[in-house]
């Protein structure tokens, strides 16, 4: 059974770090790029981060660019969201997803396998 799961989110002040997880289970963990989506109440999921299979290859969205880091641990089957300088503006609910394909498109939701339950980001002003 192919299961991911996200954790560490959470409440923060503007400002603050937190470190998202993605638990991956059920397939080979190398043959498949992992994205960071996330969605804020009224409005639609955005694709904010990826990591490409294989060679993991790492993109972000300008939203994010210089703040977040993703990386991953083959040992662990998981992937990791490091997010500095957290704004209010970063509130929503975070999600990762699986994706076979050698890309990691970060507009194209649909084109993902694999999605989490997702975890509450909060960040307070």
């Amino acid at each position: 059974e192919v299961q991911l799961v996200e954790s560490g989110g959470g409440l923060v002040q503007a400002g603050g770090s937190l470190r998202l997880s993605c638990a991956v289970s059920g397939f080979t963990f190398d043959a498949y790029g992992i994205g960071w989506f996330r969605q804020a109440p009224g409005k639609e999921r955005e694709g904010i981060s990826c990591i490409r299979r294989n060679y993991r290859t790492t993109y972000y969205s300008d939203s994010v660019k210089g703040r977040f880091t993703i990386s991953s641990d083959n040992a662990k089957n998981t992937v990791y969201l490091q997010m500095n300088s957290l704004k209010p503006e970063d509130t929503a609910v975070y999600y990762c997803a699986a994706i076979r394909d050698w890309g990691c498109p970060l507009g194209l939701m649909a084109e993902y396998d694999y999605w989490g339950q997702g975890t509450q980001v909060t960040v307070s002003s």
